[in-house]
């Protein structure tokens, strides 16, 4: 066993440091954002809110070993809340889409085959813009990418929020490194299309051109709207789109296809994920870690993800939407991950989300909430049900009313993530659906 030190994210040269010692056997690494007012990450996406984060006491037992690391067991970048197995080198704690609280523990093990298997997928290791909060495993996963090659990242300031002018900044400071190594940076959507908006309306052509100079952009967290792929390939852009989650220590699938070493396949419609990138499980929760890791009669380990979806025989993955997302509407099933990728691709709705309300006759029915800039008028839910029809779903999958944000945009998480649990809140407390 070893210590568990938490870290809050305000000095990222620090944090590096530490997750370097904990990938060669020191003590592992938990990053949270740091108390506010002094550098957390979350206002990098203004709807998010941090929760709380209740920690582990130390056993009497290890009390010795928390004074080695300091009076108090405080270090003096971190603080020592626990122990782990020696083979752990990073928890982090993640919230999915529905904020219920998983930390995941990594070994450097899998951190390590991760940042070698993208290495492979991508060309080479190489020199990256650190734009994510560091303690989401993304963010995790660029700092170790560039402790695997040597390559210190360019990062934004932690405690300033995202901006295309700050993403230039950090790419011309990116430009200035005289080397030949590839360019790369991860991102979320939403962070892509705040920089695609920027170049689309610079005359000067500057933002468009930090867009070309990546060799990668990596784009994940959520689905991904085609459309603004292809705004951003337009600006000569590399978007990768990637998928995975912190138990499978980040994206392991690029553009469909899973990186080298990691297994794929769909069990009775539900995804599952194999390889050396597994996480160990989950922090003091046995029993969620065997609900969600299995290993097979041949030995092979493998992570359930809760989202639906299938693996063709031309190897290439396919979501369609996730496995806690399934309503009955009539006695129908219904995918809400499959009506928003429809309805996602009407003008103006490319950031909506379809949830279900109640309804006396049908039991659920679809609704999709949308932000108040969107045109929410008659027309609108005529054009939702054409593009669901067209999508070839069921009648029941047809929305039934559309739900502007009161104000602004629509709720996030701190990873940038919609908030489904406010977006469903929101749409329950409108008035009564149609029976359309």
């Amino acid at each position: 066993m070893k210590p568990l030190l938490q870290v809050p994210v305000t000095d990222v040269a620090a944090l590096r440091a530490l997750l370097a010692d904990a990938l060669d056997g020191g003590p592992a690494v938990w990053p949270v954002p740091a108390p506010a007012g002094r550098g957390a990450a979350e206002p990098r996406f203004a709807t998010a809110s941090a929760g709380s984060r209740p920690v582990m006491p130390i056993p009497p037992s290890d009390a010795a070993a928390a004074a080695s690391l300091g009076a108090n067991g405080n270090t003096r970048d971190g603080e020592v809340v626990g122990e782990v197995g020696d083979g752990v080198a990073v928890v982090v704690e993640t919230s999915g889409s529905t904020a219920a609280p998983k930390r995941v523990t990594l070994s450097a093990h899998a951190l390590r085959a991760s940042a070698e298997a993208s290495a492979a997928a991508l060309g080479g290791h190489g020199r990256w813009v650190l734009a994510l909060p560091a303690h989401y495993v993304a963010g995790v996963q660029v700092l170790v990418r560039g402790i695997v090659a040597g390559t210190p990242p360019v990062a934004m300031a932690p405690d300033e929020p995202f901006t295309a002018e700050g993403f230039a900044a950090a790419t011309m400071r990116l430009m200035r490194l005289r080397d030949a190594l590839p360019r790369y940076t991860s991102l979320v959507p939403v962070q892509l299309a705040r920089v695609v908006e920027a170049a689309e309306a610079d005359p000067s052509g500057h933002l468009a051109r930090n867009l070309a100079f990546y060799a990668a952009i990596l784009v994940g967290g959520q689905r991904v709207d085609p459309g603004l792929v292809e705004r951003a390939a337009a600006f000569g852009a590399r978007v990768v789109r990637t998928y995975g989650s912190s138990e499978t220590a980040g994206g392991c699938v690029y553009d469909g296809r899973p990186l080298p070493g990691v297994l794929a396949r769909a069990v009775d419609g539900e995804l599952e994920l194999g390889g050396p990138t597994l996480a160990d499980g989950y922090l003091d929760d046995p029993e969620r870690t065997a609900a969600a890791f299995e290993t097979d009669a041949s030995g092979i380990r493998w992570y359930r993800t809760g989202d639906l979806g299938s693996v063709g025989d031309d190897g290439v993955l396919r979501v369609t939407g996730r496995a806690d997302d399934v309503i009955t509407s009539g006695g129908v099933k219904v995918v809400l991950g499959e009506v928003e990728r429809a309805v996602q691709g009407v003008p103006g709705f490319g950031d909506a989300v379809a949830v279900a309300v109640p309804d006396p006759e049908w039991g659920e029915r679809v609704a999709v909430v949308v932000a108040a800039s969107a045109d929410a008028g008659p027309g609108a839910l005529d054009a939702l049900r054409t593009a669901t029809d067209a999508a070839g779903l069921p009648p029941a999958a047809r929305p039934v009313r559309v739900v502007p944000m009161p104000a602004g945009d629509l709720p996030r998480l701190a990873s940038g993530k919609p908030d489904r649990v406010a977006a469903s809140a929101l749409a329950r407390a409108a008035t009564e659906p149609d029976a359309g």
